[in-house]
């Protein structure tokens, strides 16, 4: 899908401080610390900013319409899939998940480790829904190190038939934690990829496909490499350590074929592919209260609940303090305490590989970097939230 952009003045936006966001950009290119970007900023109903720096592979110019692995920007994807389930009357937010995935009930939870022997102790309470929305359901991922983690390696979670068995898998190992003690980033949003199958009755993939990608239009969005599309794909970096990148993988346009065969569940933590156009538009539907151009996903209501700070004592994400953590996004609590340019109320998510987006209903804005760079150091994520908003004007 084509974006059209318009002069920055008619949004309150300084066409001038935008320039700004160029040279600080193509400066990690020209120092070959990443490979390209696009960047994007939509503020009052239109893309005010829309620019593309460098390559999406060795050889050939990032395009508006290349395709990105967006990884952990699946997150608020699934989230919204669930929570079109709830609005449905299926649950409530507190329900125990082992009403609808039996094998969840009866949790045992890391205690200590003797002579190489797990030593668990049982959950105090079922981890419920709204635990894997906002990761204090006691779940980790396998690299996060730890006991656990290495539990999950072994268990190969991955490598299995179906996203059922991957998740019944993961529900024979202990916890991490108690339910509800920790904030812990994990496979949380995997198993709601599941409880979407479980309620709905039908494949992930293919509720994503009829009730989110079909009504907004993301003709891009989606678990599978198309063929015909070879050409669209960005290349996947690593940062290196003396700050340059490689080639994480094979071209995805080499491994075409064998990710075809291969997958064989879809990963609502991070499987999914797409574009900037595509996840702007998933965006504005969030911006506008869970409408988009007559497609109405999900209640004003429910966007609110879903982006209040559903944490509670001194939990915070990553332990960012002054940001909290909805139903599927960190929110922002105290702008002063979270140290960085931008608006109380702010929600927002970000990918493995660099990917990041933010709304900010205040500001009536929205903005998306997408690029290729796993183990990434740098500051390009931060120092584009800062050029975005010293560039507001009215």
């Amino acid at each position: 899908m084509r974006l059209e952009t318009v002069s920055p003045e008619t949004v309150g936006l300084s066409r001038h401080r935008l320039t700004r966001i160029r040279p600080v950009m193509q400066s990690y290119i020209d120092d070959e610390k990443v490979v390209g970007f696009i960047t994007l900023i939509y503020r009052r109903g239109h893309v005010a900013h829309l620019e593309k720096f460098g390559c999406k592979d060795d050889v050939h110019p990032m395009e508006f319409n290349t395709i990105f692995r967006i990884y952990s920007m699946t997150k608020p994807i699934t989230s919204v899939a669930i929570m079109m389930l709830y609005e449905e009357g299926h649950f409530q937010l507190d329900d125990p998940v082992s009403r609808f995935i039996p094998e969840f009930k009866d949790m045992e939870v890391l205690d200590s480790v003797e002579d190489s022997q797990a030593k668990t102790v049982p959950a105090e309470r079922e981890m419920t829904v709204r635990d894997l929305l906002r990761h204090t359901s006691g779940l980790t991922y396998d690299f996060s190190g730890g006991p656990v983690a290495e539990m999950y390696q072994k268990a190969d979670l991955y490598n299995v038939e179906s996203l059922a068995e991957a998740v019944k898998r993961l529900a024979e190992i202990p916890l991490m934690c108690q339910p509800g003690e920790v904030w812990n980033y994990g496979f949380s949003t995997d198993v709601l990829g599941y409880l979407v199958e479980v309620i709905a009755g039908q494949p992930f993939d293919s509720f994503l496909q009829d009730r989110i990608f079909d009504p907004l239009q993301m003709v891009d969005t989606g678990f599978d490499a198309w063929p015909e599309k070879t050409d669209r794909y960005a290349a996947l970096y690593r940062a290196t350590e003396d700050g340059k990148y490689e080639v994480a993988t094979n071209s995805i346009i080499d491994r075409l074929d064998a990710r075809a065969k291969s997958r064989k569940i879809c990963s609502g933590g991070g499987g999914l592919l797409s574009t900037i156009s595509d996840y702007l538009r998933f965006c504005q539907m969030l911006l506008s209260n869970g409408e988009l151009d007559g497609e109405r996903l999900l209640s004003r209501k429910t966007i609110e609940m879903m982006t209040c700070d559903h944490l509670s004592g001194n939990m915070h994400p990553f332990g960012q303090h002054g940001v909290g953590f909805g139903l599927g996004f960190s929110v922002v609590t105290d702008l002063a305490q979270s140290g960085i340019l931008g608006s109380e109320g702010i929600y927002r998510w970000g990918g493995a590989a660099s990917t990041t987006f933010w709304v900010d209903p205040k500001e009536e804005l929205i903005a998306i970097l997408m690029t290729q760079l796993l183990g990434n150091h740098h500051p390009f994520l931060s120092q584009f939230r800062v050029l975005t908003y010293q560039a507001i004007v009215d």
